[in-house]
């Protein structure tokens, strides 16, 4: 159960990021009261998912599926730069997080 908590938690990550940007600087309303709260609730999953995920592997594949999930949310909604070598990084990445997933319990 603790992976599912942990992928959930890089979800709403992704959600308080993308928030971020829309609150511009906390001054509208309704996206900074979804960046708080996509902010707690990642949080917590993230403390669930720590039950029984070792804490390097947890952080890192958190914060892995919040930096993959953003660039690539980035480049759909905000016309960010899709290059080959930010796409080859962003694969790096998932690779990454695909090997710790292999070799933890």
């Amino acid at each position: 159960m603790g992976w599912v908590y942990l992928g959930l938690a890089g979800l709403f990550e992704i959600g308080w990021a993308l928030g971020l940007k829309e609150s511009r600087g906390f001054t509208r309303l309704w996206p900074t009261l979804f960046t708080i709260a996509s902010i707690i609730v990642s949080l917590g999953l993230l403390g669930l998912a720590l039950r029984s995920v070792p804490l390097g592997t947890a952080y890192a594949v958190w914060s892995g599926i919040g930096i993959i999930g953003t660039v690539v949310l980035g480049i759909l909604l905000h016309g960010e730069p899709a290059t080959a070598l930010r796409l080859g990084c962003i694969c790096l990445i998932a690779c990454g997080i695909a090997g710790l997933k292999l070799v933890s319990p």
